[in-house]
């Protein structure tokens, strides 16, 4: 059975895109050369890999199956380049990075414009996503560096080798024309009167148990992503935590306001840079993406903690130890 590498990162990107024209407008490529590959892989695996309805493309129970070794088989052989290119060429290679959306304006974008900047010949993948997508991008082998919430729970069955560690505040903020911006500080006890609504955001990998608690204390909560409730707050509606990294612009142009909660024990999330060890070391253009992302947190402000080892995860005294005051109502 002889199956080319084209013919899988065609099947791979039909699967990304969600049909054949669209992939073969990303590939630039004819697309009867699309349906050709598509049919030889087809016939190598003895069976079809795709329904096609109308323009769409959805996952047969064989695609389905394939797909994470076709996405392993991909991601091999591309490091194998990028490893004989470096022997041969130095400082040419690539890396690949997967991270949290929340990280990617603050940290990660200005990360990426410094390392391009001293790199410009290092080829750069960049995806964004929530944590349970960065794990599955590190498992498939489809990025070598990823971005996600720890304590990590999927460590445990994954090892994964702790890079960087982060540490961010988390904040709660209105807008600037909100009633409350000019207090500076509220209790406990006004930020639920003041909720209307509760802005419920999932800035760890599920709710917060210290957000679901207020939430449910709250008159009024919605439950949303943080891009759409920054709109919100914005505008003067509701108010809500946010992560540091991700209002930081806001707060810095005043379009939102930080409220401290008196009576709160302060809110973090921790992040960590992981990589899943390999056969071949972590490559040196990597290691010096690694390091524009530290001197960005730097510059935000975000804690930088010790590295420390593999296999931590959230347990429930963690939880326990954040929960805020209860309310008689």
């Amino acid at each position: 059975m002889h199956i080319a590498l084209e013919q899988l990162v065609t099947f791979e990107r039909i699967v990304r895109e969600g049909s054949f024209s669209a992939a073969a407008w990303a590939l630039d490529i004819p697309q009867p050369t699309v349906s050709a590959r598509i049919k030889t892989l087809e016939q190598a695996l003895g069976g079809a890999l795709f329904h096609r309805q109308g323009r769409q493309a959805t996952l047969t129970d064989l695609g389905r199956t394939f797909l994470p070794y076709a996405r392993r088989t991909i991601a091999v052989l591309t490091e194998g380049v990028e490893m004989a290119r470096q022997a041969e060429q130095g400082q040419r290679g690539r890396v690949t990075f997967g991270g949290l959306s929340s990280l990617s304006g603050g940290l990660v974008g200005p990360a990426v414009a410094h390392f391009h900047a001293d790199h410009p010949h290092v080829e750069l993948l960049i995806r964004s996503g929530d944590h349970e997508y960065v794990v599955d991008w590190l498992r498939d082998r489809i990025v070598e560096l990823g971005l996600l919430v720890w304590p990590c729970p999927e460590s445990i069955a994954t090892p994964m080798q702790v890079l960087l560690r982060l540490r961010e505040k988390v904040v709660l903020v209105v807008g600037a024309n909100h009633p409350l911006a000019r207090q500076g500080g509220i209790s406990y006890a006004e930020l639920l009167r003041a909720a209307r609504p509760f802005l419920s955001l999932r800035w760890w990998k599920t709710l917060h148990p210290t957000i679901q608690q207020i939430a449910a204390q709250s008159e009024s909560s919605i439950t949303l992503s943080m891009e759409s409730a920054r709109h919100m707050v914005r505008a003067g509606i509701g108010l809500g935590f946010f992560t540091q990294v991700y209002i930081a612009d806001d707060l810095a142009s005043g379009a939102l306001v930080e409220l401290a909660v008196h009576d709160l024990k302060p809110l973090y999330r921790e992040s960590a840079l992981v990589w899943l060890p390999r056969e071949t070391p972590l490559s040196a253009a990597a290691d010096a993406f690694k390091e524009c992302l530290l001197i960005q947190a730097r510059r935000l402000g975000v804690e930088v903690l010790p590295a420390v080892d593999e296999g931590q995860h959230f347990t429930p005294a963690q939880a326990a130890s954040d929960q805020p005051p209860t309310i008689s109502r």
